[in-house]
C-alpha cells in the first residue's frame, strides 16, 4: 500500500484574457485563453504571473477537455521559474480541475528544488472575479 501525503507548495491567482477559438480540428475544439498577469505566494516564495502565457485548451469529442498551460513567474527575488501545466477537465464532475505542474527554474537558483520531484495542481474560477482562477499547487511525497 502506498500511503501519499501532499504539502501545499504556492497558490496562485492568474488573470485571463479574452479566449481566442481557433476551431475544430481533429483533436476536438480548440480555444486559446491568453494568461495576462496575477500573482502568487507560498512558504518563502512569491511574485508575479507574468503577462503572454496562455492554456491551450482543447475540447474533445467525448466531452473531456485537455488543458495545456504555459507561463512563467517572476519572484520577487528576480528570479524567473517556468511552469508548464497539463490536465483533463470532466465538466459533467462538480470536483475541481487537476493538473499535473512542471517546473523549470535555474539550477544554481534558490528556487532550484521546484525542478524536483512530483507536483499536482487543483484549479478553480476565483470567487466574485471574471476572468481569474485560482491555482493550489501541492507536491507528494
Amino acid at each position: 500500500m502506498v500511503n501519499l501525503q501532499a504539502f501545499e507548495v504556492m497558490r496562485l491567482k492568474v488573470t485571463l484574457g479574452e479566449v481566442k477559438v481557433v476551431g475544430t480540428n481533429g483533436a476536438g475544439r480548440l480555444q486559446v485563453i491568453p494568461i495576462t498577469g496575477g500573482t502568487f505566494n507560498g512558504e518563502n516564495i512569491e511574485g508575479k504571473v507574468m503577462p503572454g502565457g496562455a492554456d491551450w485548451n482543447t475540447a474533445r469529442a467525448d466531452g473531456i477537455s485537455h488543458v495545456f498551460a504555459k507561463y512563467l513567474l517572476e519572484t520577487n527575488d528576480g528570479e524567473f521559474i517556468a511552469i508548464e501545466n497539463e490536465g483533463l477537465i470532466d465538466p459533467t464532475s462538480n470536483s475541481r480541475i487537476k493538473t499535473t505542474p512542471t517546473f523549470m527554474a535555474n539550477k544554481d537558483g534558490k528556487f532550484s528544488y521546484l525542478n524536483h520531484g512530483v507536483y499536482v495542481g487543483e484549479l478553480t474560477g476565483t470567487p466574485n472575479v471574471k476572468d481569474s482562477v485560482d491555482i493550489v499547487i501541492y507536491k507528494l511525497h
